[in-house]
């Protein structure tokens, strides 16, 4: 008699609708024939984009030294590399013995808080959050606290919410800037805040920093660690989307701080890098070239290059439209639009969503998949071509009309 293998309860906890139910809908979808726009995943090579040909030499003139395993932190000569990079922007103490190389950086952030955590300690994340920080958390026995980054302030968190949120289980403040799912985009003077916090409480600072040069109108990007100092920081980088190199899966993580205070997370990382012997090795052989060679992002973020057309496209159909609003993201690689008046009564994000996916063939994320509580925003990607961004607005209005029309149609009938 067959009985069913019981699974982890804490994973009734998690959700990544990013690549969950609804994308698992659109492939069933697809299969029957239809034509979908996946608009779910800030996946470049997806959408046409490649990586820079001058890292796939570099990966290919040195692929007959790829056979190996390397040391479980990374190649010396690409930590060399990283913390020589790290050192140019300010970061304290930077040295190849603090990088660890990973599998993407999602890799880094599930081993770097498993390196952290017991049972109950508690990890302050943004929300709206990029939900492998929330996820991660819960999986290595952690709580997720999450603190407000409002709408209405630009998407940007109150550093007094954050303190508040602080209690004797707290061990670490995540910071994702520039930000998914928002595009917002920290100044320098919220960062010392935050430092201030983390300084005060004795907490980990961890900066998911993924996206720091994807910028637009002359955002800037501000680094954590320099600021932090001797605070204990873990910097988060990789290829995966400057680099537009999402399957190579190289990440990094740069830890920085007082020596004495980052001691035993060094070593705990370390082990848990040995447990999983080493990351890919092939893509490390590129991050020479990625991070001392020319610049191929700056043509894409600037006026005429695609992805600034691509977010003028979603900012004018959004400015266009009577049911939506958005923070222009000033980063990254996704807008993040607010349903409101009409459409937004009884608004539900994930019946929007399945709705957007049978009717008009598109694929987006709802709001609430970022752990965030309010049910009226979604999230596109801005990889496509502006044109087709364009006509999937127009598929979004449209849905958004009727339910304006139904709501207004309920309010006439109960008058």
């Amino acid at each position: 008699m067959s009985h069913a293998l019981k699974t982890r309860e804490r994973l009734s906890e998690v959700r990544y609708e990013i690549r969950g139910e609804l994308a698992r809908r659109a492939r069933e979808l697809e299969a029957q024939g239809r034509k979908l726009i996946k608009l779910n995943i800030g996946n470049p090579g997806a959408f046409g984009f490649r990586a820079p040909e001058h890292l796939q030499r570099a990966i290919t003139e040195r692929i007959h030294d790829t056979d190996p395993y390397t040391h479980q932190q990374g190649l010396p000569a690409a930590r060399e590399t990283l913390a020589d990079y790290h050192r140019r922007r300010g970061t304290p103490n930077a040295s190849p013995e603090r990088v660890f190389i990973g599998n993407g950086v999602s890799e880094l952030i599930d081993l770097s808080l498993r390196a952290l955590l017991n049972p109950g300690d508690e990890v302050l994340v943004p929300s709206p959050d990029y939900p492998l920080w929330t996820a991660a958390t819960i999986l290595n026995d952690g709580c997720a606290v999450h603190y407000t980054c409002a709408p209405e302030n630009g998407f940007l968190p109150d550093p007094d919410e954050i303190e508040r949120l602080v209690t004797p289980r707290t061990r670490a403040i995540v910071v994702i800037n520039p930000n998914n799912p928002t595009g917002a985009v920290y100044p320098r003077e919220l960062l010392e805040r935050i430092v201030a916090i983390a300084a005060k409480h004795k907490l980990l600072l961890m900066s998911d920093e993924i996206y720091d040069e994807i910028l637009y109108d002359g955002a800037e990007f501000q680094p954590l660690a320099p600021l932090a100092g001797d605070v204990p920081c873990l910097s988060f980088g990789g290829l995966s989307k400057v680099h537009r190199a999402c399957g190579w899966r190289v990440g990094w993580a740069v830890l920085s701080g007082d020596p004495l205070a980052i001691g035993d997370l060094h070593h705990a990382m370390d082990l848990l890098g040995a447990l999983r012997l080493c990351a890919n090795v092939p893509g490390q052989f590129a991050i020479d070239a990625a991070l001392s060679g020319a610049s191929t992002i700056h043509a894409l973020t600037a006026p005429g290059g695609r992805l600034y057309e691509a977010r003028r496209a979603v900012d004018e159909s959004i400015a266009a439209s009577r049911h939506l609003r958005m923070a222009t993201p000033a980063g990254a690689l996704y807008g993040f639009p607010q349903v409101v008046g009409d459409a937004a009564i009884d608004f539900d994000d994930q019946a929007f969503a399945l709705e957007m996916l049978e009717s008009e063939g598109v694929l987006i994320v709802p709001g609430t998949s970022f752990n965030m509580r309010d049910r009226d925003h979604f999230r596109v990607t801005l990889l496509p071509e502006p044109d087709q961004l364009r006509e999937v607005f127009a598929r979004i209005d449209r849905v958004l009309e009727r339910r304006a029309q139904a709501a207004n149609a309920s309010r006439v009938q109960v008058a």
